[in-house]
């Protein structure tokens, strides 16, 4: 009775969000809107046909444009005023996605509730589910699909992540190849930045591009650094910064960051081999060893077994 009454409140205040987040889509906007619908009636019935051939867009232009627009403003209003700051972080790990911004991941978090929200009660009705367990199904794959444009940016910032890990040790290797080799810093990362591919290649591309434009070379990197969770990437910008303000020689540092960057990608290759035992104890216990015993055992189990039923 107790969980009963606590799965019904659930509901009555999910319910009460989803009246304030309609009232807030469909606030109406006074005299204004009124009166430009007014002026644009008038206008079609008294324009010519050269210029009401102009308005015949298309649907998506007419329909998923405005209804974007309006998910964005609904995003605006349902989000904290730090909301867009976090989301320029998680675009900024992300590697900027082509086309995602911030007021359209808001926007996303609104079209992927509400579709969330339909799709999930066209499911539970279609399998006649009782109310109770409709009402939790609901709740849940709606908050789902609300935070399914973050799950997305966490997995695509996750991938770079991992892809800037792998590529790190060859790109300080050729940097210090090009350094000891007589060229400058810049240069050295112009021939990382053209000869390699990649989200690490990009960033020192970025990282030349700022300094072009006037900015700083440790500036420039600790920038980097702040685009990225990387915390070897983050060691080495600190490294250089620290010998771009001592004086050390950029070559040295160089062959030291190399020298470390190895040993750790050595312990992290010997750290992922020592858990390869235990995550493949739950798979050999409950799929290899059962079909063992039981191709091992189980002729054997059949004559046992025939033995004893003759016999009694």
């Amino acid at each position: 009775m107790t969980t009963g009454i606590m799965l019904a409140g659930i509901g009555l205040i999910f319910v009460a969000l989803l009246i304030v987040i309609a009232a807030l889509a469909l606030s109406p906007r006074g005299e204004v809107g009124v009166n430009r619908s007014i002026a644009v009636l008038e206008a079609l019935t008294s324009a010519p046909k050269e210029l009401k051939t102009e308005l015949d867009v298309p649907f998506g232009d007419r329909v998923l444009v405005p209804l974007l627009g309006r998910a964005q403003g609904l995003g605006r209003k349902l989000t904290p005023a730090d909301a867009n700051e976090r989301i320029h972080e998680k675009l900024e790990l992300a590697g900027n996605p082509r086309g995602w911004t911030a007021d359209r991941v808001s926007a996303g978090k609104v079209v992927c509730f509400f579709a969330a929200l339909m799709v999930s009660l066209v499911i539970a009705l279609v399998l006649g589910m009782p109310f109770l367990p409709t009402l939790g199904f609901v709740v849940v794959a709606s908050l789902a699909g609300y935070m399914a444009p973050n799950m997305y940016l966490y997995q695509k910032a996750y991938d770079r992540s991992a892809t800037m890990q792998r590529a790190l040790p060859d790109a300080i290797d050729l940097l210090t190849i090009s350094v000891e080799s007589g060229l400058g810093f810049d240069a050295a990362v112009a021939q990382v930045a053209r000869n390699t591919d990649g989200p690490l290649a990009d960033e020192f591309a970025r990282m030349l591009q700022e300094m072009q434009i006037g900015r700083g070379r440790t500036d420039a990197l600790r920038s980097m650094a702040d685009r990225t969770n990387l915390p070897d990437l983050k060691a080495f910008v600190s490294a250089m910064a620290q010998a771009d303000a001592f004086g050390i020689p950029v070559g040295q540092v160089l062959r030291v960051q190399s020298s470390e960057i190895r040993v750790k990608r050595r312990q992290w290759a010997e750290e992922q081999a020592q858990k390869v035992p235990v995550k493949i104890l739950v798979p050999l216990i409950f799929c290899i060893l059962p079909c063992l015993f039981i191709a091992v055992l189980g002729p054997a189990g059949i004559t046992i077994f025939d033995n004893f039923r003759g016999r009694f």
